[in-house]
């Protein structure tokens, strides 16, 4: 069969502790000098459209994407010290089931709550 993991992508660069207030043009301004940017893309939350903090650029040569490391890597930005690095591959998800918030079980003997109506034991 085929190998399904991914490969790293020496020219597509994580960028962490991106200000929360910043934009893809922002970043794309701050990268295009160092060459030929083929995506921008600042990730966020999806239920509140807020950035989470970080972004993947990627260039279009791999040598590019090493002068924006060496240039940009440290580079503040509103107070906050960039991180750059190559990306690593994305990693399979296995857990794609919900999660249990606690305090709630379908067995209603162990339901969660305070015990009011319950009188001790003797």
């Amino acid at each position: 069969m085929f190998d399904q993991t991914p490969q790293e992508n020496p020219k597509k660069l994580f960028v962490g502790s991106v200000p929360y207030s910043a934009t893809e043009d922002q970043l794309r301004d701050l990268f295009a000098p160092h060459g030929e940017l083929v995506e921008v893309k600042l990730i966020t939350d999806r239920m509140t459209g807020r950035s989470k903090g970080i972004a993947f650029v990627t260039f279009a040569e791999e040598s590019q994407a090493k002068a924006a490391i060496e240039a940009v890597n440290g580079f503040e930005m509103d107070g906050r010290a960039l991180i750059v690095n190559v990306a690593r591959p994305p990693q399979p998800r296995t857990d794609r089931g919900g999660y249990n918030r606690g305090g709630y079980s379908n067995d209603r003997r162990d339901s969660g709550g305070g015990g009011y109506d319950r009188r001790p034991q003797r």
